[in-house]
Parts: structure tokens; sequence; C-alpha cells
């Protein structure tokens, strides 16, 4: 395992129902950077992002963090070793404040400081002002910043991003990008996302996958230019 790798996959499977969702994939995640998982619907990438996670099991292959394997590992020791994932459909405590969802998110590592890691998750997503806010009672893309928050104040390792733009107005993706450098290079990001203006501007690296397999990786000229890619996915 190279040194400047944080997490890589090797063969990784998981079929359902014959269906093919990830077929063999190798995946390498660098520290530090912004790394991009792109692909037609159907292609694989939230099952991806399970598999990394923890919140589905693999039927073959590895997946190494840091060097250490963790395919058998479940969901929640992942997240105490810096994973974190943040759904593609928003995953918040409806009844709750604002502040208690970001304070349960932080809550098994009953830091000292337990306070002041929410309120600094809460200003960096921009939602300081709505803490005692009602979560179920946001806008839609309120929500999803809030659930970023969420992710945040565990400062991960690795944190993934399960298509974090959608129904984020204008304003708020540019807020998202910021929140997005503003992670790295302390950790890596794995964004997930349709929206190719947000990953053309943030991505150091992407990976293409479709039908379950990897079909390119490359920085983002170097995905722009694959014919493979222009024909599969982008439509060039």
């Amino acid at each position: 395992m190279d040194s400047m790798t944080l997490l890589e996959t090797h063969d990784l499977t998981r079929h359902f129902d014959g269906i093919r969702a990830v077929d063999g994939v190798d995946l390498s995640l660098r520290q530090g950077e912004i790394h991009a998982l792109i692909g037609p619907n159907g292609a694989g990438k939230t099952t991806l992002v399970s598999l990394l996670s923890g919140r589905i099991r693999a039927q073959s292959g590895r997946i190494l963090f840091q060097g250490r394997d963790i395919t058998a590992m479940p969901a929640h020791r992942r997240v105490r070793l810096g994973i974190a994932y943040t759904f593609q459909i928003t995953q918040i405590y409806r009844a709750l404040t604002v502040f208690d969802n970001v304070a349960l998110a932080v809550q098994w590592q009953r830091p000292a400081n337990a306070a002041a890691m929410v309120m600094e998750a809460l200003e960096r997503v921009g939602l300081q002002a709505e803490r005692d806010a009602i979560a179920g009672t946001l806008s839609y893309g309120h929500q999803r910043l809030l659930e970023l928050a969420m992710g945040l104040a565990l400062n991960p390792r690795l944190l993934i991003l399960d298509e974090p733009t959608q129904g984020l107005a204008e304003s708020e993706i540019a807020r998202f990008d910021a929140i997005v450098r503003s992670v790295v290079p302390q950790a890596t990001v794995l964004l997930i996302e349709h929206n190719m203006d947000v990953v053309m501007r943030l991505a150091q690296r992407i990976t293409v996958l479709d039908l379950g397999r990897v079909l390119a990786t490359g920085t983002p000229e170097e995905i722009r230019a694959n014919r493979a890619v222009q024909a599969a996915y982008l439509g060039e």
C-alpha cells in the first residue's frame, strides 16, 4: 500500500439477484484529495459507497483503510476509524433541534467540548443561527447542509458525500464548494455527484463507473477527453 493511499479496494464485488451492482472494483483514494465518483443511474455508485461505509457486506474482494483490512468490519466501527457517510436521501432526526442532531453525531466520542464542536460544525455550513430550530422545519437544502454538519462534526479521515448538492440553491452550492475545499488536505472527500459543474470544479481525480465496473479513473481533463466516458456518460 502506497503511503499516500488512505483507502483502497481490490476486486470488490456485490451482486443482487444476479445484477452485478459492483463487479470487481479496484479503487484507490489518496490522503487529502477530493475524488469524485460518477456514472449513469444504475452504475453502482451508491452500492459501492455502501460497501465502503459498511452499510452492506461485500460478497468478495477486500477493502483496506490506512492499510487495515476492514472488509468485514461493521459500519459503527468504521465511523470510529474515521469514515463518515452522508446519504443520498437526507438522514436527520426531524423532531429534534438542529443542535441536537449534530450533538447526537458526536456523542460516541464523549468529548469534553461537545457543545463547541457542534457549534463549529454548524458555523462551517452556515446554520449557526438555526441551532434551536426543529430540523424537520428546515428547507430541504438546509436539511442537506445539516447532514453535512453532522458528518463534519465527526472530524473524519474520509468523508463520503452521496449526491450532496441535490436540492441546493446556487448560493448553497457555492457554500458547499467552500466547505468541501476546507475539509482537505486534513481529510479525504469521496464525492458522488451528478452535477458535473461541481465535479469538475472540485475533484482532483474522478472515477467513472458503468454497469458496476470501473470505466476510467483520471484527472478532470483526462476524463473529459476519454472517448469511452464520453460515449457512456458525458454524452459528447
